[in-house]
């Protein structure tokens, strides 16, 4: 089964910022950075064991007839990427940095071979518009929503005229992409650079305030393992990382993030919602360790689903 090239360049990001394996632990923050996601190796053909008998994969979508080369009516941006419009779309607006997309899409390499298309798949791709090879960025924001367009990425906008990973594509990359959705960002709090009157503050420094009451009864403990919604800002009020953005929930052991998470989440109980304001010694500190995470006090909103049994 081929896996999906931009799907695993994504997981590659993911990996690298430690979004997947513990959620804002010091070691890994959950940090959705802006910058283009490391390519994944592009599928290989792999011999399958006799006694393990799998059907054949469809054919490649064919290559379109100017795959080679963009048309005289296609536009060119300052960067050298050369798009045009397919079919027009319903929207009106365009994706920001901040922005999730939704999209179908199908690649190809200059002499016309398919490497990758979740239209093969019959399943859309979600990501952030920041996540993905320059090309794929600037394109995004170009187009609305019900928009396809096909791009013609040169290899400084892609991964490469020499690709730098084994397997992935080089040079040149066309691709066919329909935008079918933006999720924007959640509206960054007025009080996200200092708490209001009225909100607590424990011994440590960590300072919260409850925005819905739960229906629990019972709080959990510094190794429960929750699930989780939330979204992060630094103090200037640049949001950083969002699950309710990505559309799904977080789960992870609370002895395995951020010490102002482990005890912020200890005073919730289940359907509670609360923003936090979490001073950097309490997070990733004023200087971060790690290239890329946020620094100082972070504000959090926090909606606790669940506590695993």
């Amino acid at each position: 089964m081929k896996q999906a090239f931009i799907v695993t360049t994504l997981l590659a990001f993911a990996a690298a910022t430690g979004c997947k394996s513990k959620p804002l632990s010091e070691e890994s923050a959950t940090v959705q950075a802006p910058q283009a996601a490391t390519p994944a190796p592009a599928p290989t053909a792999q011999s399958t064991p006799a006694e393990v008998a799998k059907p054949a994969e469809p054919a490649g979508i064919p290559a379109p007839a100017d795959v080679a080369e963009a048309p005289k009516d296609a536009q060119t941006t300052a960067s050298g990427l050369a798009s045009k419009v397919l079919t027009k779309g319903t929207g009106k607006d365009h994706p920001s940095d901040l922005a999730q997309v939704k999209v179908h899409y199908t690649g190809w390499t200059k002499d016309g071979k398919m490497f990758d298309s979740s239209v093969q798949r019959g399943e859309p791709t979600t990501f952030g518009v920041t996540q993905v090879i320059p090309g794929w960025t600037e394109a995004l924001k170009l187009m609305v929503v019900g928009e396809k367009r096909r791009l013609w990425i040169p290899g400084k906008l892609a991964y490469g005229d020499v690709a730098r990973q084994p397997g992935a594509p080089s040079g040149q990359l066309t691709f066919d992409v329909e935008l079918l959705e933006i999720m924007a960002p959640p509206e960054t709090p007025k009080d996200v650079a200092a708490p209001p009157a009225g909100a607590k503050k424990t011994a440590s420094g960590l300072i919260y305030k409850v925005l819905k009451p739960g229906k629990g009864k019972e709080h959990p403990t510094a190794t429960s393992r929750v699930t989780v919604h939330y979204s992060g800002w630094s103090k200037d009020g640049k949001m950083f990382d969002s699950s309710v953005q990505r559309g799904a929930p977080a789960s992870f052991s609370l002895n395995g993030v951020i010490p102002g998470w482990t005890e912020g989440v200890q005073l919730m109980v289940e359907g509670e919602k609360t923003r936090f304001w979490i001073p950097g010694n309490l997070a990733y500190g004023d200087t971060p360790k790690r290239p890329g995470a946020p620094s100082g006090q972070l504000t959090f909103d926090i909606e606790l689903i669940q506590i695993q049994k």
